[in-house]
């Protein structure tokens, strides 16, 4: 069963607007399953096949004689010869929506496309099913903590308190969510995943010698999830150096597995720590790794409240990703006296602060860090929110509102 996903409307707007999309994100996510549901009528050829990406790359120029375009090219980065090829047709044929390339490494595919295809191609990015797509929400627009947010989106998502808890276990890779399964097949499919993203993302671009350390790695950046990036303490797990980290890590950046959040910098205030906040941006995948094989180990565990906040987070940036932006703006705010605020929306001369927390009953106390960004000359603050498990939406102040999970 094909859930409809809330990028759609992106796709077919840049289609108008230009030759060439390119869709990035992690593996199987969902990329070529939605460009075929939407554009089920144009030709489609997929470049993990060995005998069609040895052609793609011997002879790009017959390639494209036997696929003409419109066409749906998956996993382009495998054969990185076609875009020059693309960008001679494009530029011959200026007709728009002509190539919808895909890639599930966008460190090689976006370099190349850059050097190729610089203004002839819109980029987005997929992640896995939201929440709101799960739950058969129309409403698509980017969260903020407003009261325009709170009126459109109604009562949000119609979950309750086990339901959301199962979703966190389950994760969001599409798979997952085509047909009723159990734990065998959630084991099964993630161990699957983890042993395919080695072998067949990993292994080409690292030229890793020792696999064993490589997933110890990707371990780790799972149990640290919502933690500030400590390269030292990376590579005293996996026994490796610092550089091997930021490489290894900017490989996980670039597949859509970790994204960093960066800080927001006053710069009036020198005090800011500068040290970006890392997600794992499945909150499923996490569990399997950890070894949390039930949502009761889960909740249970020490990382709930982490897992919570990337949960949170990863919602929250999906709506962004499914609007359009390929930057969105995000931040978190962290002094040298630990005074943390989790997310900071940036709109235009606004912040919006955001507080997310694992329990049902937040009080005021949580959010006296959103004061400290009261003193930028160069910013107005807007409404706050506090995320979390309570059942209804609720003022905590007079600017913040206690909004269920449900409802972002």
């Amino acid at each position: 069963m094909y859930i409809r996903r809330h990028i759609e409307p992106v796709v077919s707007r840049i289609a108008r607007r230009k030759p060439v999309l390119v869709l990035t994100g992690a593996r199987q996510v969902g990329k070529s399953t939605m460009l075929r549901e939407v554009y089920g009528h144009i030709n489609y050829v997929a470049l993990n096949r060995p005998l069609v990406r040895e052609s793609a790359r011997d002879n790009p120029s017959l390639f494209f004689e036997a696929h003409r375009p419109p066409i749906i090219v998956d996993e382009i980065q495998k054969a990185a010869e076609l875009l020059d090829y693309i960008q001679d047709m494009v530029d011959e044929n200026k007709n728009k929506g002509q190539f919808y390339l895909t890639g599930s490494q966008s460190l090689t595919l976006m370099k190349n496309v850059s050097d190729s295809l610089a203004g002839r191609a819109g980029v987005i990015k997929l992640m896995g099913l939201s929440m709101r797509e799960l739950a058969g929400l129309s409403y698509r627009l980017p969260f903020m903590p407003t009261s325009q947010h709170r009126e459109a989106i109604g009562d949000g998502a119609q979950m309750d308190y086990e339901h959301i808890v199962s979703l966190i276990h389950q994760g969001s890779f599409p798979e997952l969510h085509a047909a009723a399964g159990d734990h065998y097949d959630w084991s099964d499919f993630y161990s699957s995943y983890l042993q395919t993203y080695v072998e067949k993302d990993i292994r080409d671009v690292l030229r890793i010698q020792d696999e064993s350390a490589f997933v110890k790695f990707v371990k780790a950046t799972a149990a640290l999830s919502g933690t500030l990036l400590n390269l030292s303490a990376l590579a005293e797990i996996c026994g490796k150096d610092i550089k091997t980290m930021r490489s290894w890590l900017s490989v996980m950046v670039s597949s859509g597995l970790v994204y960093l959040l960066e800080p927001y910098h006053n710069n009036l205030n020198k005090r800011l720590v500068k040290t970006p906040k890392m997600y794992f941006l499945d909150t499923g995948f996490i569990c399997w790794l950890i070894g949390w094989n039930t949502p009761t180990q889960m909740t249970n565990g020490a990382m709930w409240g982490q897992i919570f906040e990337t949960f949170v987070f990863t919602e929250i940036l999906k709506s962004y990703y499914n609007d359009g932006f390929v930057k969105p703006p995000l931040y978190y705010y962290r002094d040298a006296d630990k005074n943390e605020i989790d997310l900071l929306i940036e709109d235009g001369d606004t912040l919006y602060p955001v507080e997310i927390k694992a329990n049902s009953d937040p009080h005021k106390s949580m959010v006296k860090a959103f004061r400290l960004i009261d003193n930028n000359p160069s910013k107005k603050v807007g409404s706050g929110a506090v995320i979390c498990l309570a059942k209804a939406r609720l003022p905590l102040t007079e600017h913040v509102w206690v909004l269920p999970v449900t409802m972002i």
